[in-house]
């Protein structure tokens, strides 16, 4: 089944180039079909980039999908247009009455500071509250993660002494975990970012639970007891060429970087990047998909609590 998007949603034409099954506004008024509303709230900068991305994984699953991106109203994005946000996205308040199967919550760049010195850190606050009786099931991503997990049970994050940068190896933690069924015993995750959670802080937190992790990489992937929250440390909803980008950005402006690990064959970054990760992140989010928010969500949205 197809993901349902806006008409003209740059992503579109991407996703049919690429043999992904979507459907837009106007087909999809002709069918009798209830799609699984999922909520977006997208804080990258690369927002283009970010939409496509996600809705490349969800609309890889024999589910209807219909997307709704949100931004924040207390932050105004740089490297995206007014027009942009004004026919694609929504803000907070134009949603608050709605109920949501599922959400995505992803990273920002923001990690190195304080998450109370973050712009809008009241806003995704007052969102990340909301969540707990509108949503089904909320899917939280590197930073989101670090700030869900901070909100909510008090978590903290801590300073790397060196960016994690790179595709890791990880392993399941907890083997019955549905969210990673069919995955393989060792699985590979890109990473980008300068912080990181401890695993006796998460430990200590009645009712969360480790699925996976990395020796390198650290806790990759949480959940509460029934999937309402899922939190996932990693990237694994990266483009081939997305780590590639990031690295040229920052030696192109002389910041201290290091070439991605895992990434390039034999670490040249002259020759094209290996993809490593990519069965698994459809895996991931299928599995999200079907097992926390489909089999769990009621006929009546409305009825979500």
């Amino acid at each position: 089944m197809p993901i349902k998007i806006p008409n003209m949603l740059p992503a579109t034409q991407t996703l049919h180039n690429e043999n992904i099954f979507v459907i837009t506004e106007t087909r999809a008024m002709t069918q009798d079909i209830r799609p699984l509303q999922i909520a977006i709230l997208n804080l990258m900068p690369t927002k283009i980039e970010t939409e496509t991305q996600l809705a490349r994984l969800l609309g890889n699953t024999p589910l209807q999908v219909e997307v709704e991106f949100l931004h924040t109203a207390t932050h105004k994005s740089k490297n995206i247009s007014e027009e942009h946000l004004f026919t694609f996205y929504k803000t907070f308040d134009e949603v608050r009455d709605r109920k949501f199967d599922g959400m995505i919550i992803t990273g920002a760049p923001v990690e190195q500071m304080e998450f109370e010195d973050v712009e809008y850190w009241q806003e995704l606050c007052e969102i990340m509250e909301w969540t707990k009786t509108h949503v089904t099931s909320t899917f939280h991503i590197c930073w989101g993660a670090q700030a869900a997990l901070y909100y909510h049970y008090g978590i903290k994050k801590y300073p790397l002494p060196k960016k994690l940068f790179g595709v890791y190896p990880h392993t399941k933690d907890y083997d019955r975990s549905i969210l990673l069924r069919g995955f393989d015993d060792t699985f590979m995750v890109p990473h980008s970012r300068h912080t990181t959670i401890k695993r006796e802080d998460v430990e200590a937190v009645d009712g969360l639970r480790i699925l996976a992790s990395s020796e390198e990489a650290g806790v990759y992937a949480i959940a509460t007891k029934y999937g309402r929250q899922i939190f996932i440390t990693g990237h694994s909803e990266y483009d081939a060429e997305t780590l590639k980008k990031e690295y040229i950005r920052d030696k192109t402006a002389g910041k201290p970087i290091e070439i991605p690990k895992n990434y390039f064959p034999e670490d040249d970054d002259t020759r094209t990047p290996l993809v490593t990760w990519r069965s698994h992140a459809n895996l991931l989010y299928s599995n999200w998909l079907n097992y926390f928010v489909y089999q769990t969500t009621p006929y009546d949205i409305t009825t979500i609590k």
